[in-house]
């Protein structure tokens, strides 16, 4: 017997999802979250602080979200204040998109052999920890299962020129989401590491020389084709649909094929 499937529109219908990570109009978080809301999901969103509001905030509305607020990893208390409330008004979590990183300018620009303590725990700290820390909180309000998304690139399994300690984070960040694909795989709870290739977003801005990265990935990748926002928001959706409830703890590859070439 042929399988009835919903329609496209609808697929997300019904799911209730947090994105966090929308710095502006050119953030993957928001190629994602316009993707997710395309398909009928009803969206939590974060902004990192008063200055950052103003230019979240438009595309809150725009998205129709019910659930907007101040998120900031660094500060005590306001990750869990964001699923406090999920968990008094929705009651249920479906997918979470974790799409947050940060290293101080002085460990981001020098060696990774010479990187500072403090440098290296708050690169850490924002880049890989806050990801299980919010799949710790989601984990309770997944009672049917669920999806969680966080977002790396290429340099964490190759040297790539100037991405340095990052590199090391998102390396740690690819680990932490096989083991909470492992953990939490039993509840329906599935993980994935989303890698793009270079896109100009705002965070970008701060590697060296990052124009030329985006030039060698456009002539290099067999698609000779430089990813979008919504390039990556479409193919994120896709993994929360319930078609892909089988697929977890991968790095999902979404970059032309540029990883493939030496």
């Amino acid at each position: 017997m042929i399988p009835v499937y919903p329609e496209t529109k609808v697929a997300l219908k019904g799911k209730k999802g947090l994105v966090v990570g929308i710095a502006n109009d050119q953030s993957i978080a928001w190629g994602c979250a316009r993707a997710f809301r395309a398909l009928g999901a009803e969206l939590a969103v974060t902004y990192l602080n008063d200055r950052a509001k103003k230019h979240v905030e438009p595309l809150a509305q725009a998205l129709e979200a019910p659930i907007f607020m101040p998120m900031d990893v660094m500060v005590e208390g306001q990750t869990e204040k964001v699923f406090e409330r999920i968990a008094k008004e929705w009651g249920q979590l479906d997918f979470l998109l974790h799409s947050i990183a940060f290293s101080p300018k002085e460990a981001l620009h020098g060696r990774v052999v010479d990187v500072g303590r403090d440098g290296f725990l708050k690169t850490m700290e924002v880049s890989c920890w806050s990801f299980l820390r919010m799949a710790h909180l989601a984990e309770p309000l997944m009672k049917n299962g669920g999806t969680l998304f966080t977002m790396t690139y290429y340099g964490s399994q190759m040297v790539v020129e100037n991405y340095n300690i990052m590199g090391v984070a998102k390396a740690a960040l690819e680990a932490a989401v096989r083991y909470a694909a492992a953990e939490l795989g039993p509840k329906g709870i599935r993980v994935h590491a989303i890698s793009p290739g270079p896109l100009a977003t705002r965070a970008a801005s701060g590697i060296p020389e990052f124009d030329e990265l985006m030039d060698k990935a456009q002539s290099k990748a067999p698609s000779r084709s430089l990813v979008s926002i919504d390039d990556v928001g479409h193919a994120t959706a896709f993994l929360a649909l319930d078609g892909a409830k089988l697929m977890t703890g991968s790095v999902v590859y979404i970059d032309g094929g540029y990883h493939i070439i030496d």
